[in-house]
């Protein structure tokens, strides 16, 4: 008889699924070395007619995070997504002193002289007022 070059399908499944299982764990393992972000909620404020939430917090990424303040809308009612997208965001801790001026337009104090990242005129059809 001739002979035959055919994998056992038992070797072909332990070629591919031993290495696949140890780099899926060095990832894993890698994953859980990253350092991971927390948000802090400061405020939240329902716009007047509850189709939105008004949210001021701080993210906190590890020691090279510095201090930080932002602002978001989101749906309202909502719980705050870690992945949030901020209309502003300043370098400093500071209080925005928020407020609705209708269910339109949103009010918020800038402290003098601080680290503008951000600074958006509206979103999501609401005027933003900064003071």
């Amino acid at each position: 008889m001739a002979p035959t070059n055919k994998f056992q399908l038992r070797t072909l499944i332990a070629l591919t699924t031993v290495p696949a299982l140890l780099v899926g764990g060095l990832l894993w393992y890698a994953s859980s070395l990253l350092p991971s972000c927390e948000t802090i909620q400061h405020a939240r404020l329902p716009s007047p007619d509850s189709a939105f939430d008004l949210i001021v917090f701080s993210r906190n990424c590890g020691a090279t995070t510095g201090a930080n303040t932002q602002a978001a809308l989101i749906p309202g009612g909502d719980t705050l997504p870690d992945d949030v997208a901020s209309f502003l965001s300043i370098g400093a801790a500071a209080d925005l002193a928020p407020r609705w001026d209708g269910p339109a337009t949103i009010a918020l104090t800038l402290p003098n002289g601080v680290q503008i990242y951000r600074q958006d005129e509206s979103v999501a059809g609401v005027a933003v007022v900064y003071r």
